[in-house]
């Protein structure tokens, strides 16, 4: 696994419903900030953090992209979790052991279990924000930036198509560009662009109208596909808030498979390095541009 490949949109989205089904409705009665860091994009503090949620209640735990928050009473404000490499949002019993990397604990009115935070890298973070609104919703200011994705029922694949063909650069970067649509990462866009047999170094300007519709769709497709399995986990890092890892690795065609046989037309797949991360192609069903 390279840094910054997971977790991306099936994996959040998998935590969002744990979180939801086990969090939403529920008062706050306290709040420990056992790492600094954690809440570093609260800026006023871990104390006014944990001061401002006593006696708030969590109303849903909502998603766009990669991004995850919790939706608090009132609804003017919410907490924004982002889980960057290994933050981890579980639920667990009142007295379990704290985990080595506990960051943030929530503890609730109702005696029940308790929210933990964990996060082992210090990545990812907690903060308290305004929501505002944005394509026709309210979301985390921080947020409001990040495009539609995919499996948001708001989506509108010809708008995306549209603003990809628009941008003028490499379809894997623009891929990665939240501002353009949200929730694919690395992983996800690499199996993409061999549904499609396109290589990612291809220029967006140029790009048949049909193919970009294509692309995008692949991209909704197995992201949907691995959703179904719970994500994609690499190591331990990634958990639903249960601890349990996804397993959709076990199905991945390209990403992570260098070495191995294209599951199409058996040529052993590339990996090259992009963006401090790699990029896994089959060199023949994906061939590089012309003169790269």
């Amino acid at each position: 696994m390279t840094i910054g490949d997971v977790p991306e949109l099936p994996e959040v989205e998998v935590v969002r419903r744990g979180l939801h089904q086990h969090v939403a409705g529920r008062v706050v009665a306290e709040v420990e900030v056992l790492h600094p860091r954690a809440v570093r994009r609260h800026l006023p503090g871990g104390a006014d953090f944990a001061a401002r949620l006593v006696g708030r209640r969590f109303e849903a735990a909502r998603r766009r992209g990669k991004y995850l928050w919790l939706d608090l009473d009132g609804g003017t404000e919410a907490v924004l979790a982002h889980l960057g490499m290994s933050g981890q949002m579980l639920v667990q019993p009142v007295g379990a052991p704290d985990e080595t990397h506990l960051r943030v604990r929530f503890r609730f009115a109702d005696g029940g279990p308790e929210l933990r935070f964990v996060d082992q890298r210090t990545f990812g973070g907690l903060a308290l924000t305004d929501l505002v609104p944005s394509a026709g919703t309210l979301v985390p200011e921080p947020v409001a930036h990040i495009a539609l994705d995919p499996l948001d029922p708001a989506y509108d694949p010809d708008a995306a198509v549209t603003a990809l063909r628009r941008r003028r650069t490499e379809i894997k970067r623009a891929l990665l560009d939240q501002t353009l649509v949200s929730g694919i990462g690395n992983i996800y866009a690499d199996e993409a662009l061999w549904r499609v047999g396109l290589h990612g170094a291809r220029a967006t300007s140029g790009l048949p109208l049909a193919k970009a519709h294509a692309l995008l769709s692949a991209a909704t497709e197995v992201m949907t596909e691995a959703l179904g399995f719970g994500g994609t986990s690499f190591d331990a890092m990634y958990v639903n808030v249960n601890g349990e890892s996804g397993y959709f690795d076990r199905s991945l065609n390209v990403y992570g498979q260098e070495g191995r046989p294209c599951p199409r037309c058996g040529a052993a797949i590339r990996r090259d390095p992009f963006m401090n991360r790699s990029s896994f192609t089959c060199p023949s069903c994906q061939p590089r541009p012309r003169g790269d």
